[in-house]
């Protein structure tokens, strides 16, 4: 299958009960867990797959999707609408199966969740924060028509040691 055709098989779909062991298999990966929250586990065990099933089932509209591939659940993409004075934007976040990467899925993905982003929530901005070090990511936002808003210095700490923060946004 070519890239391409990857990219049209690829489908954005709510959580399922029966995606946790899809989401073990591929999200048990420290090449994906280094680039995100600490919130996100690793190891990432079956009660933590069907924990954060269970918490991304009961938002309306749904905010966290399922990356499908053929049925299979390969990643997920979320926009987390924020509160306050920050009432007018929403977090993208999102992470994908290690043989999916380098074949466009995610910047086809970004695109559509940007989209759905806007249609479904009140706000006006989008934004993600990739980790330094985190060139893919850079340039799936970019491509996807992102602008680096603000390179903030050493603001992340994970795995002991302080890492830069990169802030990406759209806008409506």
């Amino acid at each position: 299958m070519t890239d391409t055709e990857i990219t049209n098989e690829i489908v954005l779909r709510p959580w399922s009960h029966s995606d946790a062991s899809n989401l073990v298999k591929y999200a048990n990966n420290h090449d994906i867990s280094k680039n995100l929250m600490n919130a996100f586990p690793h190891p990432y065990t079956l009660e933590a797959a069907e924990a954060f099933i269970e918490r991304v089932s009961h938002t309306v509209p749904v905010q966290v999707m399922a990356i499908d591939l053929e049925g299979e659940a390969i990643g997920a993409v979320g926009v987390h609408p924020q509160e306050d004075v920050y009432c007018k934007n929403a977090e993208l976040g999102y992470w994908l199966a290690e043989p999916y990467w380098g074949k466009g899925i995610m910047t086809f993905v970004v695109k559509q969740m940007v989209q759905y982003g806007f249609e479904h929530f009140q706000i006006q901005r989008i934004f993600a924060r990739p980790f330094e070090g985190n060139t893919g990511s850079m340039k799936v936002l970019e491509k996807a028509g992102f602008t680096l808003e603000a390179h903030l210095k050493k603001t992340f700490f994970k795995e002991g040691k302080f890492l830069d923060e990169y802030i990406y946004a759209v806008r409506r």
